[in-house]
């Protein structure tokens, strides 16, 4: 075993991750001709006390209100009170676009929308219609020194006084919608109150070498973390029990998420459905009965923004989870814990990225020193290995035994060069997703011609230097392979790796060339205290 196979392993397992993550993609297509469901609209949830006709889908009306914050604007329909549009005022659009991002749309061919509404026998969100509310004012914005904003939207219906009050905090994604229910009616109120985001059917998104995912997901006692999504939906209506009432339902794209989380409301149900070409997710809380000259509250949090994982842990058990590292999370959260707390410190991504390789590999040191004794005792053992395959023959059961005597008497473990390279795959793999993952990335300037970390080197620069550091990492490397055709193999390694490199986001790179940097030191260190025990050569 010697470090060019070593690199080709690496190769083959990273490549095969990449394409195994583009095959989930492309081999599970959006199912056609799918029936459709009861309903023509799902913008009011099916349920006992509601007429299960099918509705017409409502469209918006002309009374919207903007909601302003340090960090995010919204556009509110005062037709149910939905959340129409969410613009994040701290991210741009695009790399220096001076538009901002736009979480939630109600636009042409797409709509993304956070609804939320009063269902039950005296419920204002029916097959009929969604309520219609009053408010003071066109725009409200949160001013220097408040870190609260309330904006109540009142409707008087049949004695009974609806108010839906949207909260909004300083710094914060967290939106928090109350619904009181002040029944004044001579007689007792049954409400329930749903919340749901709608969005058109879409593909899951991604790329082989970005392959990131758009659909639903949600959280439950039971279940921490799962994705559902859009060809789940149409394949099946999910619908669980939050017997505690803890979890949550939502949506989920690149670096941004939405989600609505129940509050004091043990066994809400969690749903999905299609209808209309969209696709629904979201939460119906349990009925209720005011009594008359009573009051009631109902509540639920609307989460509408990048995917911060510490705010979110903060609004719901394991929202934070929605920055999905995979299956090697418990690895790859420590690390993006550890690259945020070293950027902390230098301020520059970039930075903290190069800090993090060097703590990483010297972390690995161990590993790689033990890999490259163990190639080296294997190349010393070679001529030994020659003499004995030409002495035996093709016997390869006696071959084997008598291998397996000169390796223990030679105090040599033939996988000695492979184990460490498979451990310090689980690491590499968990760092791609970390650095793939974390929205404080996006846009976000390295120096000089990297400006965006998220985005591919717009000319090269990084790829082609991290292919020749692969270049000089195979000729320090000393080998036994002889055969012509795993020759060129390994030549054409760094080629290969540099033409999948030249669409990785630039971050990634910048990682895998200081790897490589790193490698090539240690490889200098390892070989010069290899060669004065006498056990390296070319």
């Amino acid at each position: 075993m010697d470090s060019q196979r070593n690199i080709l392993l690496i190769a083959l397992l990273f490549v095969s991750f990449l394409l195994y993550q583009q095959w989930n993609v492309d081999n599970n297509p959006q199912p056609q001709g799918v029936a459709q469901q009861t309903q023509t609209s799902g913008d009011v949830p099916a349920h006992s006390s509601v007429d299960s006709q099918p509705i017409t889908a409502s469209s918006q009306s002309e009374n919207l209100i903007t909601i302003t914050t340090d960090v995010l604007t919204l556009s509110v329909d005062t037709l149910g009170g939905d959340v129409v549009s969410a613009q994040l005022n701290q991210y741009n659009a695009e790399l220096d676009s001076e538009e901002k991002f736009v979480l939630l749309k109600n636009e042409p061919g797409h709509s993304y929308i956070a609804q939320s509404g009063l269902i039950g026998q005296q419920g204002i969100d029916t097959n009929a219609g969604r309520a219609q509310y009053s408010v003071d004012a066109k725009e409200f914005t949160l001013e220097d020194g408040q870190s609260e904003l309330r904006i109540p939207l009142t409707l008087v219906q049949n004695g009974i006084t609806y108010t839906k009050t949207f909260v909004l905090k300083r710094n914060s994604y967290a939106i928090d919608v109350e619904y009181n229910v002040d029944n004044q009616s001579g007689e007792n109120a049954n409400v329930q109150m749903y919340a749901q985001l709608k969005q058109n059917l879409m593909d899951d998104g991604g790329s082989l070498t970005m392959p990131t995912y758009r659909g639903g997901a949600y959280s439950t006692q039971e279940t921490r973390y799962k994705k559902y999504s859009f060809d789940d939906m149409q394949e099946k209506n999910l619908s669980l029990s939050l017997s505690n009432g803890e979890g949550w339902a939502g949506m989920l794209q690149h670096y941004f998420a939405s989600a609505w989380i129940p509050r004091h409301a043990p066994d809400t149900q969690l749903y999905s459905r299609v209808a209309g070409g969209q696709g629904y997710i979201g939460v119906r809380m349990p009925g209720i009965t005011i009594a008359n000259g009573e009051a009631a509250n109902l509540q639920a949090t609307l989460w509408v923004g990048p995917k911060l994982q510490e705010q979110m842990a903060e609004v719901a058990p394991n929202l934070d989870l929605t920055v999905d590292y995979g299956w090697l999370w418990f690895i790859a959260k420590p690390l993006h814990w550890l690259l945020s707390a070293i950027q902390g410190v230098v301020v520059n991504w970039g930075l903290a990225i190069i800090v993090l390789t060097f703590i990483v590999r010297g972390a690995m040191y161990p590993l790689t020193k033990a890999q490259y004794t163990s190639m080296a005792k294997m190349r010393m053992l070679q001529p030994k290995l020659t003499a004995m395959r030409e002495r035996i023959g093709d016997d390869r059961q006696r071959m084997s035994q008598e291998m397996m005597e000169l390796y223990k008497k030679e105090k040599v473990n033939p996988l000695g060069g492979c184990l460490p390279i498979l451990l310090q795959m689980p690491i590499f793999i968990a760092l791609y997703w970390a650095l793939m993952e974390s929205v404080e990335l996006r846009h976000t300037p390295f120096f000089g011609w990297i400006t965006d970390l998220s985005a591919q080197d717009p000319y090269f620069v990084l790829p082609l230097l991290m292919g020749a550091s692969m270049f000089f990492i195979q000729k320090m490397s000393p080998t036994t392979v002889t055969d012509p055709m795993q020759q060129k193999i390994m030549t054409f390694m760094p080629v290969m790796f540099t033409f999948f490199f030249l669409w990785f986001p630039s971050g990634l790179v910048l990682y895998w060339l200081v790897s490589n940097i790193v490698t090539l030191i240690q490889q200098t260190i390892i070989y010069r205290a290899l060669e004065k025990k006498g056990l390296h050569s070319k």
